[in-house]
């Protein structure tokens, strides 16, 4: 099991197939997404990941959040989540990862704090049908009736659908499909709608009901290990460049 990413909402948009098909997708923007903090099995009990998102102004942030982000030598981040992993998928704090985590085809779950509605009445809260239109009824037309028993038990249940707060709760959404993504802006497309309001942060993990894919990196998506490996291979043909170059300088002493 591995880390997830934290990202922002930037809205939706739709791409065009080439069999002329269009998808509705949700534009997702990870914005330097670091490790922040482990949890360790020896130390806490469970293994899992701290991962920041965005930047926050330092002076808006209290002097305990600073020295939280100060231990791991990173800027506040405007947004914190923690996220269980195994043991040999913990992160070194300080790494970053990327949009690539991803990859297009990918099932993935998304978890948000869906858009608050207010006050909202049986009908549209819980798609109650109403009373009827006619036969006495008045005034009282999307009322959600009776909520109770007789003397036995004299009470209404806890848990009875009524009128309340609606929205503003933490809602997944499972097995959405990674459509495409965009590791230099930072970009991940994902299929259909997402929990959450326009710049809202949401939490993007791998599919508990779905195989991850082999091509998934493991255990993570490095933007520092990218680049680690090209100067490695690239120090190769370097190597074997004087080789070559000498052989002129040696041909033309003999000369």
């Amino acid at each position: 099991m591995r880390t997830g990413l934290l990202a922002q909402k930037v809205g939706m948009t739709r791409f065009l197939t080439d069999e002329g098909e269009h998808v509705p997708v949700t534009v997702l923007k990870v914005d330097a997404c670091e490790v922040v903090a482990t949890k360790t099995v020896e130390k806490d009990g469970y293994s899992a990941v701290q991962l920041g998102v965005g930047k926050a102004k330092v002076k808006n942030v209290t002097k305990a959040y600073r020295g939280h982000h100060a231990k791991a030598k990173v800027e506040p981040k405007c947004k914190l989540a923690e996220f269980r992993v195994s043991t040999e998928a913990l992160l070194d704090i300080g790494a970053e990862v990327t949009a690539d985590h991803f990859i297009a085809g990918q099932y993935v779950d998304v978890v948000g704090t869906s858009i608050g509605k207010g006050f909202a009445g049986a009908m549209k809260r819980h798609n109650f049908g109403g009373l009827e239109a006619s036969h006495g009824i008045s005034v009282s037309h999307r009322s959600h009736g009776s909520t109770g028993h007789c003397q036995d038990p004299g009470r209404v249940f806890k848990g009875k659908k009524m009128a309340g707060h609606m929205g503003d709760a933490r809602v997944t959404t499972q097995n959405l499909t990674i459509v495409s993504t965009d590791a230099t802006r930072g970009l991940l497309f994902v299929r259909g709608a997402v929990p959450g309001s326009k710049g809202g942060y949401v939490m993007v993990q791998d599919a508990v009901k779905k195989q991850r894919p082999e091509e998934a990196p493991f255990p993570a998506a490095i933007r520092g290990a990218a680049a680690a490996q090209a100067p490695a291979e690239a120090g190769t043909p370097s190597e074997e460049a004087p080789q070559a170059s000498e052989a002129p300088e040696e041909s033309g002493e003999k000369e």
